[in-house]
């Protein structure tokens, strides 16, 4: 069985599943996010995202915001697939992101 998160980013907030701010020091983030160039390389809730030009084709949509306190969850984008993870785990269960089976 394979999971995997394909998201779609929205161009307002009112339309997006989620409201997620980019924070810039890895401490500070909620999720560890790597961006697969593939859809098929998307696993799981680990952080793997795989960006989508059509909102049909996604789990799940975001809005990305300009503050923190506007956000369901943060994320900063890592540099490798290995790093990507859930830092807060008690946030990964409240929000409980939808992955495609």
């Amino acid at each position: 069985m394979t999971w995997g998160q394909i998201v779609f980013k929205e161009n307002a907030d009112f339309k997006a599943d989620y409201l997620v701010f980019e924070v810039d020091r890895e401490y500070k983030a909620d999720l560890l996010v790597y961006m697969v160039d593939r859809e098929y390389k998307a696993k799981g809730n680990e952080g793997l995202w795989f960006f989508t030009n059509g909102d049909f084709k996604a789990n799940f949509s975001v809005f990305f915001v300009d503050r923190n306190y506007k956000a369901d969850f943060t994320v900063f984008f890592v540099d490798r697939d290995y790093k990507a993870r859930w830092k807060n785990k008690t946030k990964m269960l409240e929000l409980n992101l939808p992955v495609l089976d």
